[in-house]
């Protein structure tokens, strides 16, 4: 079997098996929050984010991985916005020994929620690639499901993760799509400066980022080099969202990128990468 933990930070845990209570309590203490912050009124609905997930596992949802959002002030840590991944029973393939037979990648569903109001219950899709180790979130589809805290929430939610798990089958045809599109050496580095922008300012005076597009299309294994535009996207996405990668501050330091960890900024730059992503794949459809 796969050691237990792909990746494991202060805000963020992932593992090759279901989550277990403790787990979750330890790396996203929000997920059992016993009530809701204090600065919530008597309309909001609270509803604890593990009885949506007691009730979503009997549905045969089963969380692989959990975020939480950093703060500052430590009275809203038992309540900030946190993420969950979720994989159905019926995504998920037959484990052996170092790998799942017949896939590459594995359809995930994105539960996001808050208990200080900061979010509402927010349902998406997304991809978990086994390569890397690495989890991408969908953009520019129709299965971004809010569901605020009012009426049935728990079934509510249910309903709208059946919902997201019918669009997967949208997600896997495009990553098929997109592993189909070969990029030249100049695409790839065209894909990549539109990622950089995405993610950093460049210096006003030089116009430079702190990264260049060669960092960020250079391959961290054998397995990706490969010119597909879903490889391409991946090795990008992967630098990006997990950092270090070599960069150059505005006062001439050497330096490296941090992870990207906060939930909002996760999400965001997920989405917009998978946009991108969606207009090359047009781009080079229409060429």
């Amino acid at each position: 079997m796969f050691a237990p933990t792909l990746a494991r930070t202060a805000s963020q845990f992932r593992s090759n098996n279901p989550l277990t209570v403790d787990e979750i309590a330890r790396y996203a203490p929000s997920v059992l929050a016993s009530e809701a912050h204090e600065s919530r009124g008597e309309r909001y609905a609270y509803i604890p984010t593990i009885d949506v997930l007691d009730g979503l596992r009997k549905e045969g949802f089963v969380p692989y991985a959990v975020a939480q959002t950093r703060v500052k002030d430590l009275t809203k840590r038992e309540h900030t916005k946190h993420l969950v991944r979720m994989r159905h029973e019926s995504q998920i393939g037959s484990l052996q020994r170092g790998g799942i037979v017949g896939a590459e990648e594995i359809p995930e569903i994105i539960l996001v929620n808050s208990h200080d109001g900061t979010s509402s219950f927010q349902l998406m899709s997304g991809m978990f690639r086994l390569v890397c180790s690495n989890g991408l979130i969908a953009g520019n589809i129709q299965d971004d499901i809010r569901i605020r805290h009012t009426g049935n929430i728990i079934g509510d939610v249910i309903e709208g993760s059946y919902q997201v798990l019918d669009s997967l089958k949208e997600i896997t045809e495009r990553v098929d799509h997109y592993k189909g599109i070969n990029l030249s050496a100049p695409e790839q580095m065209l894909l990549a400066n539109a990622a950089i922008d995405l993610r950093w300012d460049r210096d006003e005076v030089t116009q430079q980022a702190p990264v260049d597009a060669m960092s960020l299309i250079r391959p961290r294994r054998n397995a990706d080099i490969k010119p597909d535009l879903w490889t391409a996207f991946n090795r990008i996405q992967e630098h990006i969202i997990k950092g270090g990668v070599r960069a150059r501050m505005t006062n001439g330091r050497r330096t490296t990128t941090r992870a990207v960890q906060g939930v909002n900024e996760n999400v965001k730059l997920n989405k917009a990468l998978w946009a991108l992503a969606d207009g090359f794949a047009a781009l080079k459809q229409a060429n």
